[in-house]
Formats: structure tokens, sequence, C-alpha cells
């Protein structure tokens, strides 16, 4: 019998969905030894000049005027005036794909960002294909960009985001709650004391992880002089990601900063880092947001995207599993207050606790293999 095959989308090397895709294509290969599995940037394939492009604007509004993506997220009237150039631009990319699927020949392909979604599903309905699509959204938010008939199944964070998808037309049959993706060593304990001997670190000490996503975005370093006015001392564990000027900045600067700090660039051992930490101060991307409750790990929230992130804030404080702010210079009051209140700490780990789905990336390859075999 022929082995299986199976192909993962996401858009963008250094991100979420990628994380995602990875999470799942490990959790194939231990469940269905054999299976092949290609993991492929579906923005690049199609399109690799407009992917390099579309990705430094994004950045650039991302950084600079957050405003305009916030207006452009899930906006209907924006997506309505979009749909016809949509609509040719997955037409022109059908033929591509076509080529990619007589070549490799899947049994199934997972996309774990909308672009490439709606890409395969009007690739499903230009040829008539039957191939499995299934959905893995990465945010607490359905936007109307993953809405597709040809879709066979969605995986959502939650059940909230399943009966938005409800409202929005999607039959219950399809949807899956199972988590967002996450690398399965997050669902494995460390103890705080074994993580912090291990990354050298003091017992001791309160320990706040810092983290700005994989681009190092936010307002590290005035929360960095923010922790500086705290009465007793703390340990600071930073993540700059691929952000090399940043990380330049605060290593040049270390000596004359008074708390403690830990710093690593693109860090490849976050879920020891977690285990090691009290409380995570982060932007609330999915995949960054599941692996803190799969560590059971309270956050704090400040300045986060507009679009997708804000959501995924609401959803997490709603939740009590965060504490957003919105000033990064009053970071200290809070560490303050729950260094001094305990019980309101242990609040938000038991509540990140309850949502957290810790093995979501094995669920999700078992619901893969499921919808080969059927």
């Amino acid at each position: 019998m022929p082995a299986k095959r199976v192909i993962l989308m996401y858009i963008s090397e250094v991100s979420g969905h990628h994380c995602a895709t990875i999470a799942i294509e490990k959790e194939l290969k231990s469940l269905s030894p054999g299976i092949e599995v290609l993991n492929i940037n579906a923005f690049n394939y199609t399109n690799p000049i407009s992917e390099k492009i579309i990705n430094s604007i994004y950045m650039g509004v991302i950084k600079s005027t957050p405003g305009i993506w916030d207006y452009l997220y899930d906006n209907q009237q924006v997506a309505r005036k979009l749909e016809k150039i949509k609509k040719l631009i997955h037409l022109a990319n059908s033929r591509k794909l076509r080529v990619l699927f007589e070549r490799f020949r899947p049994d199934a392909v997972i996309c774990a960002q909308a672009f490439p979604c709606g890409m395969v599903a009007d690739y499903k309905q230009v040829y008539g294909s039957k191939l499995p699509l299934i959905a893995v959204l990465t945010d607490y938010i359905p936007h109307s960009y993953w809405i597709y008939d040809n879709v066979d199944y969605y995986v959502t964070p939650s059940e909230e985001v399943s009966s938005r998808l409800v409202q929005r037309g999607v039959v219950p049959e399809k949807i899956k709650a199972l988590g967002i993706p996450c690398d399965i060593k997050f669902s494995k304990d460390i103890s705080k004391h074994q993580a912090r001997q291990n990354i050298g670190l003091s017992q001791d000490l309160f320990t706040v992880l810092i983290m700005g996503g994989g681009h190092g975005l936010g307002p590290v370093k005035k929360i960095v002089e923010s922790l500086e006015k705290l009465p007793f001392p703390v340990q600071e564990i930073i993540v700059t990601g691929i952000n090399k000027k940043l990380y330049r900045s605060i290593r040049r600067k270390i000596k004359k900063i008074r708390q403690k700090i830990s710093l690593f660039g693109h860090a490849g051992n976050i879920d020891e880092l977690m285990a090691a930490a009290d409380i995570v101060i982060t932007k609330p991307g999915g995949v960054t947001t599941a692996e803190s409750l799969a560590k059971k790990l309270p956050m704090i929230i400040i300045h986060p995207i507009p679009g997708q992130e804000m959501n995924n804030a609401v959803f997490l404080v709603e939740k009590g599993a965060a504490i957003k702010i919105d000033e990064p210079q009053e970071v200290n009051f809070v560490i303050e207050d729950l260094v001094k209140n305990p019980y309101k700490l242990k609040h938000l780990s038991e509540s990140a606790a309850k949502i957290g789905k810790p093995n979501s990336s094995r669920d999700t390859a078992k619901l893969i293999l499921q919808s080969i075999n059927d």
C-alpha cells in the first residue's frame, strides 16, 4: 500500500502559521511513520515576488500605522470589494496548484492561514476536486476570509470560535474545537526548579519572561525600563526573535540594568523558558498564546496588534488567563501587585489551564489521518 501524502500550507516563514504546520507535521510522522509530508509556504510558491513585497508592506503597516490594519481586518465592506480580485488571483493560482497536486498527489491539504485555504477551496471548485481540505485557525477570531463551502473540516481554538463559525453558516459537523496546534513538548511537565537550573537562573527570584513574537516586536525596552522601578529584585528572560537590532541594543545595556537579565535571540527552548517563568509579557499571537496556555503560564499583554491579536487579547482577558495593560511603563505596578498577592497569580494560572489544549497538534494530526482513511 503506497504511503499517504499530506500537504501543509502556511504563508510566512517566521509566523505562528508556520509553527502550527511544523507541530502538525511532527505529530503526523509520529502517529503514522512513513507518511510523506510537504510543508510549504503557499504564498511563496504561487507568488514569490508578491510575497516579499506584501510581507514588507504588512510589517511596515503593523509597526508604523496599525490603525490601517485594524480597519482592513475582517472588514465586510472591504472583503466584498476585494471579492472579484480575490477570485481572479485564486484562478491564476489554481493552475499552479494543479501542477503541485498532480506532482505530489496529496491525500489531504491542511491550511493554517486563510489565503492558501481560499486558494485550495477555489481550486476544488474549478476542477471539481474532492481532495480533503482542512482549515486550521490559529487565532481566536474566525474572520470572513476563512469561509468556503469546499472546506471539509475546520479546526478551531475554542468552542466560542466554533459557535461564531456556525453563525457564519458553517455546519457544526465540519467543526472540531481541538485548539491551536503547538509543539507537543509544551504539554510535557518540566519543574520550575529544573528549568531554572538548566538555564542558569536563580531559584528564588520572581521570573518574568518577555517576548515579542518571532519578529521581536513590541515595547520590550520600555518594559525593561519599567521593571527597573520595582522595589525588589526580579530576573528577566528576554527573547528577541529575529530582531537583531533589539538584541544588540539590550545586550549593550545589560551591565547598566539593575535586574538580572538572561538574553536570547531566536530560542529553540521556549517551552523550557516558559517552565522557568512565573509570568510572560508578550504579544498575544495565536501560537504563543497556545504555548503559554499549555504551560499554564499567566500572561500580561501590552500593545496587541489590531485585528487578530486584539481579539486574542479580549478572549484571554475574558477567560481570566491574562491581564491587558495599555502602557508599558505601568508593567511594574502589575508585577508588584502579583508578587504581593500570589493568589491573583494562581488564579491566572488556573484559568490558563482551563482553556489550554496542550494536545492540540496530536488531536489535529489524528483528524487528518481519519479524513484520509475514511
